[in-house]
């Protein structure tokens, strides 16, 4: 597992000063030098910002909008930072759409690693050799990305492969930008309110899962099976074969793909290719994956996907893939149903199921934005939507009602815009949506076959059954502990522990401003009735008491500013 240290055991003497030192210099370099004094750096680091050299801010850089510098920076703090970009690309529950659009322009160009380490991470992964693996292989890798870089090799069978290796020691960079991550995003969520909205420490958290996964290639060798198990009998589709006794966590060997890359227009067309064919098996690819099955491949944009002899289509890099549930894509089904009859008050309610919020949106306004919506971007030609803005201002109309899009939904969402991309690339008059129509209508009434509504029904009577088995045991032993006097009921009241508080804290601040108009009015008395002893004739005692009012009156005062409230 990515190992992420408790921030309070670094956040005094921090283990990796001088990256931390270069993470903040390059965010001084962009321009948001007001987030570092928000910060407060010098209370959590004892080194604070006295090893990191001055910074001024380019002036083209001062020109480019707030999200384009972010992206900006991450691109320039290396690897880990614009893989959580990429990641986050796909997470509008956890940042803005406008600033998401922009992440999906960060760019992974990371040079390749020596082939001799290559050989090393090899063995060190099988115990032996490469050469005892691969009877040959590629010095200079097909690609290279953050996390590793393929090469192309052959096995003793001469089958050709495209092996996989992860980028050597990039765990431990991981761990090391993972740890400075939290800790930033734990100062920001304490001292920036505006940021703290967005939950970093959240982000960090869920970034980290994210790429744990990514960085074990055993979860994509099971990924790329389940797919092909999905597609076995479909002749249209075609999944790389994973050689298991190949392949590690570390390293990951697949078959060599000889194809096509699905937008390479010349090329198809020179090979014989039917476009218009290819285009609907592209198509089909991704419903049947979301529609009948619900794992799919998430990121299949035209580098990730080939052409063979005969139209076939063959996707590539299963790092990224999702899942939708039975019941969301049922949910999604009924939801396309009710915008197609303009049921606008059902399409609101769908999507407050379909979303989580925090608090319930006022049904009847959504129900008027989504109206407006349908009409702006669904009331015009099927072929001249452009789903891609269609999305974005979807996207715009959930966060105006705090409504979050579950990830993979999301992703779900992307695979659609981006196979619809290659489809009008290679059929610009193909119609995405009309393809689609079929599969969400089996879908919409697969609820209301016998066989779904038998195994339904089964299912309630044995919950059901269940239910009546421990009920009247239950009961007696309620019963039995009412007579004994032994049933006690606890209720919490959200906020009540902070009311009470502040109850007594007022209570207490009363009490004490009574006390001390006691002592001043008490002390008057005593100095009025010359009450001995006396000092220069005025009584010691009322001297003493007013002393004493003084003090508790600028006790009180100290303690409500520290509050701040007056």
């Amino acid at each position: 597992m990515l190992s992420i240290k408790d921030i309070g055991r670094v956040s005094k003497r921090y283990r990796h000063l001088r990256r931390y030192q270069q993470i903040i210099g390059i965010i001084l370099k962009y321009g948001f030098d007001n987030i570092i004094d928000a910060m407060n750096i010098d209370h959590y680091i004892e080194s604070g910002l006295q090893l990191i050299p001055f910074v001024t801010v380019h002036e083209k850089v001062e020109k480019l909008s707030k999200n384009q510098r972010i992206r900006m920076t991450l691109e320039e703090l290396g690897p880990t930072f614009i893989k959580m970009g990429q990641v986050l690309s796909s997470r509008p529950d956890l940042i803005p759409p406008d600033l998401l659009n922009e992440f999906t322009k960060l760019q992974d160009n990371v040079p390749a690693f020596d082939f001799e380490q290559v050989k090393a991470i090899i063995a060190s992964e099988f115990g032996k050799s490469y050469d005892q693996i691969f009877d040959s292989m590629q010095k200079t890798p097909l690609a290279s990305a953050s996390i590793g870089q393929v090469h192309k090799a052959t096995l003793f069978d001469n089958s050709e492969v495209a092996v996989k290796v992860q980028r050597p020691g990039i765990r431990k960079t991981i761990e090391a930008d993972l740890e400075i991550m939290l800790h930033l995003a734990s100062i920001m969520e304490n001292n920036i309110e505006e940021v703290a909205f967005f939950k970093p420490v959240k982000i960090v958290e869920e970034f980290a899962r994210t790429l744990e996964k990514e960085l074990d290639y055993a979860i994509e060798a099971l990924s790329m099976e389940q797919m092909a198990g999905q597609f076995e009998k479909d002749p249209a589709i075609h999944i790389p074969r994973v050689y298991r006794s190949q392949s590690s966590e570390r390293v990951l060997t697949m078959a060599f793909i000889k194809g096509i890359k699905a937008d390479d227009i010349a090329a198809i067309e020179k090979n014989g290719l039917d476009r218009q064919k290819l285009t609907r098996r592209g198509a089909d690819f991704i419903m049947k994956q979301v529609f009948e099955h619900g794992f799919f491949h998430a990121d299949p944009h035209p580098g990730n996907i080939f052409v063979l002899k005969g139209n076939i289509i063959c996707p590539i890099d299963f790092g990224m893939t999702g899942f939708i549930d039975k019941n969301t894509r049922e949910l999604f089904a009924d939801l396309i149903h009710s915008i197609a009859t303009k049921k606008f008050r059902l399409t609101a309610r769908l999507l407050c199921e379909l979303a989580e919020f925090e608090i319930q949106p006022d049904l009847t306004r959504l129900e008027k934005e989504i109206s407006f919506f349908v009409s702006t971007h669904l009331s015009k030609a099927l072929k001249d939507i452009k789903t891609a803005r269609m999305m974005n201002r979807f996207l715009e109309l959930c966060a105006t009602y705090d409504l979050r899009i579950p990830p993979d939904f999301f992703l779900m969402m992307k695979a659609f815009i981006s196979i619809e991309g290659v489809a009008k690339t290679l059929d610009p008059d193909f119609d995405m949506i009309s393809h689609a129509v079929p599969y969400v209508t089996r879908v919409k009434y697969q609820k209301f076959k016998p066989s779904r509504v038998a195994e339904e029904f089964m299912g309630f009577a044995r919950e059901s059954y269940k239910l009546l088995q421990v009920l009247p045991t239950d009961l007696v032993e309620i019963l039995r502990q009412t007579k004994s006097g032994k049933l006690h009921l606890n209720i919490k009241i959200d906020g009540l522990d902070k009311l009470m508080h502040t109850q007594d804290q007022t209570s207490n601040r009363i009490s004490f401003s009574i006390i001390i108009a006691a002592l001043i009015l008490g002390s008057a008395i005593v100095i009025n009735s010359n009450v001995p002893p006396t000092l220069f004739g005025v009584s010691v005692i009322g001297i003493a008491g007013f002393v004493a009012a003084a003090i508790m009156g600028i006790w009180l005062l100290v303690a409500i500013i520290r509050k701040g409230r007056l």
